[in-house]
């Protein structure tokens, strides 16, 4: 009865009213698609990418060309810096200690943080909110801090200049954002979803690998893609550890090729970006997979 009597002259006013809103917002620019919000989207993404593409390019120059017009394109394009470090059994060398480091890592961060995240979010103990807690404070904990009492401790057990003493506190300090991401996804695993489990005979190991792990896919990926970046690009932790050249990592190696090719800079910028390309197509071919972990661990 209400919508019989309702009056359609003043439904069509309200509407067209609407819609001349929604038309003057898209032509002010200032709407979410309108031309200032792509204009700042553009600008932010140039000043991102700008540098990037400097260095790629200017792998193909030779050191005159940077010296006359540094901020120039190519002429010619030259292939023989890139060749020059792809040729090299070092860089090669160290690709291989980055791929091995950056792996492991990985899967440290992963297994452990799921398992102290899957106590912390399906147990009920009196200590799991300071444990949670703990493991907040540690974002708040920069490696920077602990470089010295951290140097001193990998000496002590003996794993100076090898890679398991970059691996294991690499692991150690990715754990509680991994921790922080997954929690949300295990919480949100229903409760009778486990009962049923229960009922079914399947025991708490059980639970936890045949639900728990296939359902917190998309967390883990987003962890195991973020503690592979933080791996690949590490630099402070492996200069204090490292000091053989043939058990550096690809940051290193740059600092190390870099102060040894100091004048030949088109070298130095080839062998840069080759060794920053790697961690730039994982993040790209896995951005959508992040950006979904980090929104369902915001939800939960």
């Amino acid at each position: 009865m209400a919508a019989s009597t309702a009056d359609p002259t003043v439904a069509g006013t309200t509407a067209r009213r609407r819609g001349t809103t929604g038309r003057r917002r898209g032509t002010t620019g200032l709407g979410r698609g309108g031309p200032v919000t792509y204009a700042v989207a553009y600008l932010f993404v140039g000043i991102c990418i700008g540098p990037v593409l400097y260095i790629v390019v200017g792998g193909f120059r030779t050191n005159a060309q940077i010296t006359v017009d540094p901020a120039g394109l190519p002429s010619p394009w030259v292939l023989g810096n890139y060749l020059d470090v792809l040729a090299s059994g070092m860089f090669w060398q160290q690709v291989l200690n980055s791929t091995i480091t950056a792996l492991a890592t990985t899967a440290g961060v992963v297994v452990l943080g799921l398992m102290a995240a899957f106590v912390i979010a399906r147990y009920r103990f009196s200590a799991r909110g300071a444990l949670y807690s703990l493991f907040a404070a540690g974002l708040m904990f920069p490696m920077t801090v602990a470089i010295t009492p951290l140097y001193i401790l990998v000496r002590d057990l003996g794993l100076m200049n090898t890679l398991p003493g970059i691996i294991l506190p690499q692991i150690a300090f990715a754990l509680p954002v991994t921790v922080i991401i997954l929690v949300p996804f295990l919480r949100a695993i229903p409760d009778e979803l486990e009962e049923a489990a229960a009922i079914d005979g399947a025991s708490r190991l059980g639970f936890f690998f045949r639900m728990v792990v296939p359902l917190s896919v998309p967390g883990v990926v987003t962890t195991g893609i973020l503690a592979f970046i933080a791996s690949w690009n590490g630099y402070m932790l492996p200069l204090f550890i490292l000091n053989d050249e043939t058990s550096y990592t690809l940051p290193l190696g740059v600092q190390a090729f870099s102060s040894q090719y100091s004048v030949d800079t088109a070298r130095v910028l080839a062998f840069t970006s080759l060794s920053m390309i790697p961690a730039l197509v994982f993040f790209s071919l896995f951005e959508r997979r992040i950006v979904g972990g980090l929104t369902g661990a915001v939800k939960g």
